[in-house]
């Protein structure tokens, strides 16, 4: 043990072992996000009168949305030339490999079909109200990553390092528990949108919500992948990585959300006025 370390991550990724089934800590982590944003979005739709029986169905929705997208965002964000030439791999989930941007777009492909077909829930107002679970579920898939000893970070001699014997190629070097880093920012995201939401509840300006997730969520992002051990298979010809360059986006989206959220409310509010 390197004695720069104050602690040394050697703890199972396996959870309990039933049989020929292995529960994994990451996979309840995983499903407590979703088991615990259902029972919020309920609570919010029955605060807004919205009908009892929708949480339910917008939970298979982003349930899907959300393993698609994250599976495909790895396959080709990050690893496309390997499964390009091996398709067939791209199904095995089971083998690890999600990407958080990708699930991102997987939830919003989601809305978008899930909307569709309920007028009395636009697509932004219920964005809105999603962001603040989807911002404790990046929380507690951080801990999962945790668990897995992965998404490490870069080496370094602070008293909070970690040393992560476990992953792959592992070796006895302190690193950024970065993983932790993202969870606890995402978990104080997670409290100032829900703060926010009920102070204001159905009077909250459209898009605001939106807005400050994307914002907060992928600056976040953005400053730690700085501290982060390269993840991508291959390496770009700038000075930032995969996850900063599709984190930029994300952003600019959010600010714009921002930008046109306090534009509406600024006209209604003359509107009101005169």
């Amino acid at each position: 043990m390197n004695p720069l370390a104050t602690i040394y991550w050697d703890l199972s990724p396996e959870l309990i072992q039933l049989g020929p089934i292995t529960i994994r800590w990451y996979g309840v982590l995983f499903a407590l996000a979703f088991f615990i944003g259902y029972y919020i979005i309920r609570w919010i739709f029955r605060r807004e009168k919205k009908p009892e029986g929708d949480p339910g169905t917008l939970l298979l929705y982003i349930l899907g949305g959300t393993l698609i997208g994250a599976r495909l965002g790895h396959c080709f964000f990050y690893e496309p030339e390997y499964f390009l030439s091996r398709p067939v791999e791209i199904i095995k989930i089971w083998q690890g490999g999600l990407a958080s941007h990708g699930a991102a777009l997987g939830i919003l492909a989601a809305l978008y079909f899930y909307t569709r077909k309920r007028p009395g829930q636009p697509f932004l107002w219920l964005l809105d109200r999603l962001v603040i679970p989807t911002a404790l579920g990046g929380a507690l898939i951080r801990l999962g990553n945790l668990f897995n000893s992965e998404i490490i970070g870069t080496p370094c001699r602070l008293p909070w390092a970690f040393v992560f014997p476990r992953m792959t190629g592992g070796d006895l070097l302190p690193r950024h528990p970065v993983m932790l880093y993202e969870g606890v920012a995402y978990g104080v995201i997670f409290i100032l949108l829900l703060v926010i939401y009920r102070r204001q509840g159905s009077r909250i300006p459209r898009g605001e919500l939106s807005g400050l997730f994307f914002v907060t969520v992928f600056s976040a992002r953005f400053i730690i992948e700085y501290l982060k051990t390269r993840q991508a298979a291959y390496q770009l010809p700038i000075p930032l990585n995969v996850g900063q360059l599709l984190s930029i986006p994300a952003i600019m989206l959010g600010v714009l959300l921002l930008i046109w959220s306090l534009t509406r409310e600024r006209t209604s509010g003359t509107k009101e006025i005169k």
